[in-house]
């Protein structure tokens, strides 16, 4: 990547989600290089001379799937790759959301421009115009079985390309022929093989991976900020952070969770008022935040690990390798990424399900100092009891959800494609998964802000302190019920948009404090 220039090269510079979402945000623009357009139309000529050639070649002169030993006359292979666009858009569901479409534009021509596909220069150069003038495909949600690729939701994503479909621009969804008259561009005529290239591959599968990473990563950031503040509040022990015990079982999301939580509570007059009381242990959600946060975060590292392979992949079918080398092989199937997608989905829950167990925790009374119910006046008043009604309702929902959907299998294509990946279903539930997850966190914030409140005079450490009076600002303290949901919403708002973790980020910079955080470059996005 041209970091002075702040251009990423397709085909060329190693793809990350982070600079995958900054490509999609508009924060980096991505480029085809002169080098990159000779390799492009070198393959795209191999594929024109075996279509003058005759030769069978699965997709550029045979149809598709169980149809492949059936040879399309040269004169007719351009005309089947207009089709195969049309006769794959069959999804179904809301649409996705314009980000992650954007982001499935923005891995294709990363793939296609390697220069393995037979694509056009001009296709290519197509869809840089649709991302940089913000008018996004929209995608049925629906649809995709992850193998032979994300066959249904790509037909919809490039149907713009031979003037159908629909598109989002300029805040409405209008189709696409109004966008062609609106902009004055005209339908592309695709080659041979480009229809095939286009949907062949796992760009559905991935930018949703794409979004899962972020989210579920601002989870378990926010995840350990929102316990130490529980820690606090419930007056539960530092002990069970300490690098010696974790040293004798040395996974690393466990030392970084316990490293993290330790650096939050150091400084606390909380944590010594009560270094030297009788209780022996905390329950297992306080005690056990670095072996459970910490397993989610390992699930995390793996998804990250193998998402920044499929990234930088070539994915569809066939493969060009040179003149005398096409490979109709299976880099379209999405079980590798399936398999990681099903669990980081149980990662999450997990996360959700433990959060939910400290809300319950903090509402029983059984701390000294803070009353049952997280409220002094009960009975006339319900206090946040009710709250934890929705994160048990939210972490049992999320339990139904965890079935790994890469243990099914339904034979498509009349048995050609006999067993497929079910990925595009896991990236969708993981998702929502993860939103579930950031609805639980965000209840639980509230419940810590409130338990957390009832140690004053007392001050926690600068960075827990800080949390809390940004919370604060936000959402008042309780003494009487009022509309909770009205406080859950703004917690929400905090959680997605990763908040907590910036008010410590800007504490850690003002006071120039460095966070005791083992394999910390490991567990950042980018």
């Amino acid at each position: 990547m041209d970091l002075k220039s702040n251009i990423f090269r397709f085909g060329e510079d190693h793809l990350t989600a982070g600079k995958a979402l900054a490509l999609a945000r508009g924060k980096i623009k991505g480029r085809l290089t002169k080098e990159r357009r000779v390799k492009i139309a070198s393959s795209q000529k191999i594929v024109a001379d075996i279509v003058e050639k005759g030769d069978p070649v699965y997709g550029i002169n045979t149809g598709f799937g169980p149809l492949c030993t059936t040879i399309i006359s040269k004169s007719e292979t351009k005309i089947l790759q207009s089709n195969i666009l049309k006769s794959h858009s069959v999804g179904v569901g809301v649409p996705i959301a314009a980000e992650i479409a954007k982001l499935m534009m923005i891995l294709k021509v990363h793939a296609l421009a390697q220069g393995f596909s037979g694509i056009a220069e001009s296709t290519l150069d197509r869809i840089l115009w649709h991302l940089e003038n913000d008018a996004i495909p929209v995608v049925p949600s629906q649809g995709s079985v992850g193998a032979s690729g994300d066959l249904a939701p790509l037909a919809h994503l490039f149907l713009p390309l031979i003037g159908l479909g629909k598109v989002q621009f300029r805040n409405k969804i209008i189709p696409t022929s109004d966008l062609f008259e609106k902009t004055g561009i005209k339908t592309l005529k695709l080659g041979p093989k480009e229809g095939l290239a286009l949907i062949n591959g796992t760009q559905f599968i991935t930018a949703h991976a794409v979004s899962v990473l972020e989210r579920m990563h601002n989870c378990l950031s926010q995840a350990d900020i929102i316990g130490a503040m529980m820690i606090e509040g419930l007056q539960g022990s530092i002990k069970p952070f300490y690098d010696e015990l974790h040293a004798l079982r040395p996974y690393k999301g466990s030392i970084h969770v316990a490293a993290r939580i330790k650096s939050l509570l150091k400084g606390s007059e909380i944590m010594a008022n009560h270094a030297d009381c009788e209780k022996v242990q905390d329950p297992y959600s306080l005690r056990c935040m670095p072996q459970v946060h910490g397993a989610s975060r390992n699930a995390w590292l793996h998804l990250k690990e193998l998402l920044e392979v499929e990234l930088n992949s070539v994915t569809d079918n066939p493969i060009i390798i040179d003149e005398d080398f096409a490979i109709s092989g299976g880099n379209f199937h999405g079980q590798p990424l399936a398999m990681a997608l099903d669990y980081a989905c149980l990662a999450s829950a997990e996360l959700g399900n433990i959060s939910d167990r400290r809300v319950y925790l903090a509402l029983d009374g059984n701390s000294p100092g803070v009353p049952k119910l997280l409220m002094k006046d009960t009975g006339i008043n319900s206090g946040y009891m009710i709250l934890q009604y929705t994160t048990a309702a939210l972490a049992s929902e999320n339990k139904g959800l965890c079935f790994p959907s890469s243990a099914d299998s339904i034979p498509t294509s009349l048995g050609q494609e006999d067993h497929v990946s079910m990925g595009s279903i896991s990236s969708r539930k993981a998702l929502q998964v993860i939103e579930n997850v950031e609805k639980i966190l965000a209840i639980e914030l509230l419940t810590a802000a409130q338990a957390f409140e009832f140690r004053k005079p007392m001050k926690s450490g600068l960075f827990l302190e800080e949390v809390h009076r940004y919370v604060r600002k936000k959402v008042a303290f309780a003494s009487k019920d009022r509309v909770f949901a009205d406080d859950i919403e703004i917690g929400i708002q905090m959680i997605q948009s990763n908040t907590l973790l910036e008010v410590v980020e800007k504490v850690r910079k003002k006071q120039n404090i460095n966070l005791e955080t083992s394999f910390s470059e490991e567990f950042e996005m980018y």
